[in-house]
């Protein structure tokens, strides 16, 4: 190589992984995104982990998750805390693209171990034995824009990387 190569090559801008995961647009709609996909999966996280608004809380989910549906004990714990820390992640725009991968996988997994056997749509009047995963498409879809964009506007990911 030549100097003017070297020089060249030593002056390009590094993308680490770290800039990577943290960097985001400065787009108004992304906090949007953040705050209803925060808003929405919230209580269900609550559900699982706490036993508010219905749900069977730790041990329940934990039973429900590894008996009845197979899931390894550590991941079974990894997704209930995901879904009750990771919108609150979300709502301040922290780690905004690791929690949106997680939450994609999230539902993928929902959709195939449970509610893809319903249908597309959600058990609205009672007229079938579960919910279908219209739901859990919306919510992959927010997640997507999130993975893909970052947190956007007033997030705190910005703050580790400038932008």
């Amino acid at each position: 190589m030549t100097s003017q190569a070297l020089t060249r090559q030593a002056t390009r801008p590094t993308t680490s992984l770290l800039s990577k995961v943290f960097a985001t647009h400065d787009d108004l709609g992304l906090p949007v995104a953040r705050l209803a996909l925060a808003v929405v999966l919230w209580p269900h996280g609550a559900q699982k982990l706490l036993g508010w608004f219905g749900g069977y809380g730790w041990a329940g989910t934990m039973g429900y998750f590894t008996d009845t549906i197979g899931v390894p004990t550590p991941l079974a714990a990894g997704l209930i805390l995901l879904e009750f820390f990771g919108p609150i992640f979300l709502l301040f725009g922290f780690l905004t693209r690791p929690v949106a991968l997680g939450v994609i996988g999230l539902m993928l997994g929902a959709i195939t171990t449970v509610h893809a056997q319903h249908g597309f749509f959600m058990n609205w009047f009672g007229a079938q034995q579960g919910e279908g995963f219209e739901y859990h498409l919306l919510v992959i879809g927010l997640a997507a824009v999130l993975a893909l964009r970052g947190g956007g506007s007033f997030a705190l990911d910005r703050k580790f990387v400038g932008r």
